[in-house]
Order: C-alpha cells, then sequence, then structure tokens
C-alpha cells in the first residue's frame, strides 16, 4: 500500500488511522500512573500491546479491590 493511502500524502503510514486520540490519552495516561512509564515509551508500544497492558492494569486493580472488601 503506497505511503499516499495508508497515511496520506507523503505521511508516513503507521498506527491505527481513526484510533480516537481522547481514548489514546486515556491508555497513555492509565499506564503512567500505574506502572511510571514515561509517555513516549507507552506511545511506541504497538496499539495491541498497550490494549493489552491497560486490561492487565484493570485485573489487577479488580483483584485489589476484591480483597479489600473481604
Amino acid at each position: 500500500m503506497s505511503n499516499r493511502v495508508r497515511g496520506g500524502f507523503g505521511q508516513p503510514g503507521g498506527g491505527i488511522s481513526g484510533y480516537p486520540l481522547e481514548r489514546l490519552h486515556e491508555e497513555v495516561a492509565y499506564i503512567a500512573y500505574h506502572f511510571h512509564w514515561p509517555r513516549r515509551e507507552i506511545l511506541e508500544l504497538e496499539h495491541r500491546e498497550r490494549q493489552r497492558w491497560v486490561k492487565e492494569i484493570a485485573n489487577i486493580n479488580r483483584r485489589l479491590n476484591e480483597a479489600s472488601r473481604r
């Protein structure tokens, strides 16, 4: 696929086209808050890997919350 189609008018392709910027900010903030990773490092993660870390953090938080209720 040409760069024009993928990235638009000579811009390099990459990432997921149309992924909501607000959602990306939420994911970055969530991971940075819980794991203290630098923003650049989080943004360099592949989309699916970043979502996987969000899911894992949510699972950890859920288990901790359940344990604190006992």
